[in-house]
């Protein structure tokens, strides 16, 4: 699960231009995820995006001039943590959620139940499960879970 980068990633506040590149990272893994029904387009996806970026939510990593993964989160709630199927493997996501890290005492998130990989990824950088869910809570009707991370104390 540890990668190193290939090249640095450059992190940076998205910016409008960015909704594109950003909804189509989304669109892109609902598309590909079999067990994740589709219940948006990928213009709402872009919406989304673009929603996202205006309320400064956004943090994007750029490789190679292209957007390679983007986290959003506000308050300590992270609301998405995508990474672009080409760039995954690549420390990516981890480098994203350690940005995060340095900016918060606290991180709270929630993922499907069916996505090993992304409660992998969240157990392997500090997360504990603090809830369950059975789906109702949730725009696609699936089972889910709550991580919560929090620093040590000095």
């Amino acid at each position: 699960m540890t990668a190193v980068l290939t090249r640095p990633a450059t992190l940076r506040l998205a910016q409008p231009l960015d909704a594109g590149a950003v909804g189509g990272i989304m669109s892109d893994f609902a598309r590909d995820t079999k067990w994740l029904p589709r219940i948006h387009t990928a213009a709402e996806d872009i919406a989304h995006a673009d929603a996202m970026i205006a309320r400064g939510w956004v943090t994007v990593a750029e490789q190679s001039g292209r957007i390679a993964g983007f986290a959003a989160c506000e308050g300590g709630e992270l609301d998405a943590l995508y990474v672009s199927q080409a760039a995954r493997g690549r420390g990516i996501g981890s480098a994203l959620l350690k940005r995060l890290k340095t900016r918060h005492k606290a991180l709270t998130c929630w993922t499907f139940q069916a996505n090993a990989e992304a409660i992998a990824f969240y157990r392997h950088h500090g997360f504990a499960e603090t809830a369950r869910g059975d789906g109702s809570a949730n725009d696609e009707g699936l089972p889910d879970l709550t991580l919560h991370w929090q620093r040590e104390a000095a």
